[in-house]
């Protein structure tokens, strides 16, 4: 009886044994069924080409137009900013914008800046912006953003001559609107490049101001 049971006992631990070496190869190799593939990703896995655009534009612009970005102000908070062939004109940041309207002026051909400036539309003198339209040369680009109060001050005049430069929003604008604008002297039709958005309460984002606005795109040379 003790030569069986210790036989029997034999045989179990041999059982156990094999058992134990069979179930160790098992996971063994499923482990490596699973990580092989992954870390044979992971050296072929190329890193994703990073396109910068001017101005950070959703795409890039064909030969012959300019890149351009345009952003009202944000009620009376955060000030407009505007850019150019990837070139930064106005921003809170160059601390060269003003409550009103922000116009800067861009050679139509070259792309190069000519002037810029803001002009206070609500207690400011609306005739320094009409002598600043007047002179806008022919063949210049007009970039126009809103910050704060626009068209308090706004006369027929100032619309008339804003109109005159491809705007279609020029002649509504008033208290507190959001407008942006990017339009010609010498213009022969509207410019597709524009976005207003009127002060009103029952659409209002902020307390007492409508939302600010972004304008991008490709504007072609010589687009007069």
């Amino acid at each position: 009886m003790r030569v069986s049971g210790l036989l029997r006992l034999l045989s179990l631990i041999s059982v156990l044994v094999v058992s134990w070496f069979f179930v160790r190869s098992y996971i063994s190799s499923n482990m490596i069924n699973v990580r092989l593939p992954r870390w044979i990703g992971s050296v072929h896995k190329e890193s994703p080409i990073v396109v910068k655009t001017k101005c950070g534009l959703s795409k890039s612009c064909s030969a012959n137009f300019f890149a351009f970005k345009i952003s009202s102000g944000a009620a009376n908070v955060v000030g407009p900013s505007m850019c150019f062939e990837g070139q930064t004109i106005m921003s809170p940041v160059k601390n060269n914008v003003g409550r009103g309207l922000n116009i800067a002026l861009v050679n139509g051909t070259k792309g190069t800046v000519l002037r810029h400036g803001s002009f206070d539309m609500y207690s400011g003198d609306p005739n320094l912006l009409v002598k600043f339209l007047k002179e806008i040369p022919d063949g210049t680009l007009v970039l126009v953003a809103s910050y704060d109060d626009p068209g308090t001050k706004m006369n027929d005049e100032i619309r008339k001559l804003l109109s005159n430069l491809g705007s279609s929003y020029a002649k509504q604008l008033g208290f507190r609107d959001s407008w942006v604008f990017l339009g010609a002297k010498g213009l022969k039709s509207k410019s597709p490049f524009e976005e207003f958005l009127k002060n009103s309460p029952d659409t209002n984002k902020y307390d007492g101001w409508p939302e600010l606005l972004e304008l991008e795109g490709c504007v072609p040379q010589k687009v007069y």
